[in-house]
């Protein structure tokens, strides 16, 4: 796995992605799970099979017709660009204005480095800034973290960092607000959005199916988001929310995807179903679920892993 950049170098790839707006292309920053050749042909792809269910078909498509009419418009607002990842200013649903605001990056985006298989992150202290985005990708401004709230990359790819700005401080400043977090499972089907703060760019298609295990080197994944073909997201992306376009709410968190075809190998994940039968589909991006998270905060965006119906990983090596 790639590990971010970090420093100079990553400030000056991130002006230069400000230069090129919305060009995805050769020269993305290579990132964890992440190519970093966006040109390169891809040879192999999701079956046929899996692809059309995905999309659907007769009535199916015709409600999903119907729901992408009502959908809401994806855009950069409440989006957040890191120096090597993509990230999303997010509101649990029980979450107040005066809440302190929660920022949401991949756990291998992390800045003190990626967490080890079962190690578990919390309350640890970071400085670490966010530059804000307008609905037009447009720059308005920093907020910075007080602490690593949550990480791990064990089962899930999530950091969730606490910030020094109240919701209402960042509307009052900015005029954004904060992308809510969806409370229930994402639906095979649905038509999503992967927002990349990091490349200002968008990527849009559907959810073709869940991997029972997804495996990238040490680290596996569970129940993750596999896209439809569409979604060619690259170096810069992890991090980014995936928005579901009918609710406008975040259902999943974009984190990798199979480079060269290789097998379990850092970016190469490898799907594993409930038999351990192993697939690999080179060229194929996926994302890790977020409705569990909000069952793991109580009043004032505080953590509580002890919560009831809070899965995120709580054992293991444990580092505050």
């Amino acid at each position: 796995m790639n590990r971010p950049l970090v420093g100079t170098l990553a400030t000056a790839v991130l002006g230069a992605a400000a230069l090129v707006g919305t060009a995805g292309s050769a020269g993305a920053a290579p990132l964890p799970g992440k190519s970093a050749h966006p040109d390169r042909v891809i040879t192999a792809a999701p079956s046929a099979q899996r692809g059309a269910a995905a999309h659907g078909s007769g009535a199916e498509v015709q409600l999903q017709s119907k729901a992408k009419s009502k959908a809401k418009a994806v855009n950069f607002a409440g989006t957040v660009a890191l120096s090597n990842c993509s990230g999303s200013i997010v509101r649990m649903p029980t979450s107040q204005a005066n809440d302190p605001a929660l920022v949401m990056t991949n756990g291998h985006c992390l800045e003190t480095g990626m967490p080890g298989p079962g190690e578990v992150i919390v309350d640890q202290p970071s400085s670490r800034s966010f530059t804000v985005l307008g609905a037009s990708a447009n720059q308005l401004g920093t907020i910075k973290a007080t602490k690593v709230a949550y990480s791990t990359m064990t089962d899930t790819d999530v950091t969730l960092y606490q910030t020094s700005s109240t919701y209402a401080q960042i509307q009052q400043k900015f005029n954004i607000k904060p992308l809510e977090l969806a409370t229930s499972h994402p639906v095979q089907g649905n038509a999503i959005t992967v927002v990349s703060g990091y490349w200002k760019k968008t990527y849009s298609c559907n959810i073709d199916g869940f991997v029972h295990t997804l495996k990238e080197g040490d680290w596996t994944w569970k129940d993750s988001v596999r896209y439809t073909p569409e979604c060619q997201t690259i170096g810069g992306t992890s991090g980014s929310p995936v928005i579901d376009n009918a609710t406008g709410k975040v259902a999943a968190i974009n984190n990798t995807g199979n480079e060269d075809g290789e097998q379990c190998t850092v970016n190469n994940p490898c799907e594993v179903d409930e038999s351990g039968n192993v697939t690999v589909h080179q060229g194929t991006n996926y994302a890790e679920e977020t409705y569990g998270i909000p069952q793991c905060f109580v009043a004032g965006n505080k953590l509580d892993l002890s919560q009831a119906g809070c899965e995120l990983p709580k054992s293991g090596a444990l580092r505050r």
